[in-house]
């Protein structure tokens, strides 16, 4: 891989807008491999793929083990029992996220309704 297109861990953390202690988290929990060379880390183009993995697979709700397997799982099966674990999981999640927006509408209306019956009860004041 050719130098220009290694970055280096600060360069990794400015690029995906997180901290120096997640990223070696990351590191220790085995979702990323950097190159080593003496105590400087070197993230390639497969390092920024699966990072931008973990971050979406985080933003979609996913564990980092989760996220931790599923990255195993291409190296350890291959692409196909990788993908339709993806599927699993991501009708699982969205499922999920499907509850919790139900639950957030649901929320809402009770904080508009109780907004207004406040505002009445405070006109009836004046």
């Amino acid at each position: 891989m050719p130098e220009t297109s290694r970055l280096s861990f600060k360069e990794m953390c400015v690029k995906f807008d997180v901290t120096p202690r997640t990223l070696r988290y990351y590191e220790y929990i085995e979702l990323l491999s950097p190159e080593k060379e003496g105590r400087s880390r070197f993230y390639g183009s497969r390092e920024v793929a699966r990072m931008t993995l973990i971050l979406r697979g985080r933003r979609f709700g996913f564990s980092l083990e989760e996220i931790r397997q599923w990255l195993l799982m291409y190296r350890q099966k291959g692409t196909r029992p990788q993908l339709q674990t993806f599927l699993s999981l991501a009708d699982r999640q969205l499922a999920e996220l499907e509850k919790q927006r139900a639950e957030l509408d649901g929320t809402i209306d009770d904080l508009r309704a109780l907004r207004a019956t406040t505002e009445t009860e405070l006109s009836k004041l004046d």
